[in-house]
């Protein structure tokens, strides 16, 4: 199997400062990191995906975006090798690159995939330890300290969640005792810390309340600057706001890729209009 992959935030409403955001959004995009194409895929002999393609690039945010059971997140699978984890499933073909690195070529490291390409799922779970020790758990386990405290880590990654100042007082605590945002922001930590190239997330913000959700949005926003980042949601809203390019999935077949703005605007296929505009869905 041929495998290659490329990869190519918003809290306050206030018109001046989605102006701004706006600007950023339809910026010129960078460097192509994780590419996908003619991704087929196949769970207990059944295809999910076929004909997959996607592209996400340096500092910008992707949108996997369509009905529910298109296959989503089976894709977000694929790109950090995960799927292979589900019994019974299976890439039948497809390029799938990280960097110009084939991701399912002989002798890759799927392990070392797993943390080059960190996944945030939908449901946020705690470790049954420690805040602190959550952070700390993929450090310890990577061996990834270069010299730097656990303390220096811990406040570094809980600081860059945006959970730092709600917790420095509660690190002994266990972290199932934290609110579900808090955790998905915790989860988000966890995953920060294992020095990620690129951030997968699997619907992060479905089980969230509004004010929550937008601490999530600021931080995606946020987190773009320094690692690409591909989100699936259900929100439309959601996409449009947060990201750069979206992807339009349905029945496991890619209908339309391109800029967000014009994905949402002026769609070239006639099921992602219907079901941008709310005929359909």
């Amino acid at each position: 199997m041929n495998s290659s992959l490329t990869m190519t935030l918003p809290g306050e409403s206030q018109a001046a400062s989605a102006d701004a955001k706006t600007a950023q959004y339809s910026a010129p995009a960078f460097g192509s990191v994780l590419k996908v194409q003619n991704l087929d895929v196949a769970i207990n002999g059944r295809a999910t995906l076929s004909g997959v393609g996607i592209s996400a690039h340096e500092h910008e945010v992707s949108a996997v975006i369509g009905p529910s059971g298109s296959g989503k997140s089976t894709l977000l699978k694929v790109l950090n090798r995960t799927l292979e984890l589900t019994p019974g499933a299976k890439v039948v073909k497809g390029d799938v690159l990280f960097k110009g690195e084939a991701l399912y070529g002989s002798g890759t490291d799927a392990q070392l995939v797993r943390k080059r390409i960190c996944m945030v799922h939908q449901k946020p779970v705690a470790f049954p330890m420690s805040i602190r020790e959550n952070v700390l758990f993929g450090i310890r386990f990577h061996r990834l300290w270069n010299g730097r405290s656990g303390e220096e880590i811990v406040q570094t990654y809980l600081e860059r969640a945006g959970l730092w100042n709600e917790v420095k007082d509660r690190l002994r605590e266990q972290a199932s005792r934290l609110s579900v945002g808090q955790l998905q922001r915790l989860c988000i930590a966890r995953a920060l810390a294992n020095g990620p190239e690129a951030l997968l997330m699997d619907e992060p913000c479905s089980a969230l309340d509004p004010l929550s959700t937008a601490k999530i949005e600021e931080l995606v926003f946020a987190l773009k600057q320094d690692l690409p980042v591909i989100i699936v949601t259900h929100n439309l809203a959601q996409a449009r706001r947060i990201s750069n390019r979206s992807l339009f999935i349905s029945g496991g077949r890619s209908l339309e890729e391109g800029p967000t703005e014009q994905l949402f605007t002026d769609p070239r296929n006639e099921q992602v209009r219907d079901f941008i505009t709310g005929r359909i869905g």
